[in-house]
């Protein structure tokens, strides 16, 4: 099983399914594309007719929208819990990640992913604003009512929480407001083995996207200065 990426320090969508394959003990290997390289769509369109990463292969089989690669990791292994076993939590986790799927586009606009870098609190406009308090209050309300006795959403770790990590990085990076029970949960997954590994290898990455770089001062600087 191979796992079709993009540059670690930037690519939120490459890391959802990554972190369930890592999370859950499944081998698999991995191919990194430049996001911005001249090459990428022809590296891409390789694996699977797509404009986008991440795709997972196995055998012939390829697949390229992040929620139905976590579907098929779950059908495929399941042994390994990736969804939650109790229906009504399942359900749930369902429902958010699905949110998290097609929504939060200001705040994936006004904050994107760069785990390299960390920034001062400012207003990241009014769209943005909607958008962090809609996470702030999920989070906060799916942990009452399903997060009892672990850390993560649904308690045990779980494809909702590979979802969601991305955003957990962006209120990171950007130092963005959120209840104590939310800044709680993400720290959680901050903390998860399989982000501390997936953090430690883009922090080494020599790439720089331009697109991806936010046009202010940081406050931090995390990696190592980039080569090329």
């Amino acid at each position: 099983m191979k796992i079709v990426i993009g540059n670690k320090l930037y690519s939120s969508w490459s890391m959802r399914p990554w972190l369930v394959l890592k999370a859950f003990g499944v081998p698999f290997e991995e191919e990194i594309i430049l996001l911005d390289a001249p090459s990428a769509k022809a590296r891409r369109e390789a694996f699977a007719p797509s404009p986008t990463v991440p795709i997972l292969v196995d055998g012939d089989l390829a697949l390229w929208e992040t929620l139905a690669i976590i579907e098929y990791l779950a059908d495929r292994f399941p042994d390994r819990a990736i969804w939650p076993r109790e229906p009504r939590a399942r359900a749930m986790a369902r429902v958010v990640s699905s949110e998290m799927h097609a929504g939060y586009a200001s705040l994936r606009k006004a904050c994107p992913m760069n785990l390299g870098k960390r920034f001062a609190t400012r207003d990241r406009g009014i769209e943005a604003a909607v958008d962090i308090a809609r996470v702030d209050w999920l989070m906060s309300e799916t942990r009452a009512a399903f997060g009892a006795g672990g850390a993560y959403l649904f308690g045990d770790y779980c494809a909702a929480d590979a979802m969601f990590t991305p955003i957990a990085t962006r209120f990171e990076t950007y130092a963005l407001p959120a209840s104590a029970a939310t800044s709680k949960y993400f720290n959680a997954l901050l903390a998860h083995p399989a982000y501390r590994d997936w953090l430690d290898e883009a922090l080494v990455e020599p790439w720089t996207v331009p697109f991806d770089e936010v046009g202010e001062e940081p406050v931090a600087v995390l990696r190592k200065s980039p080569t090329g």
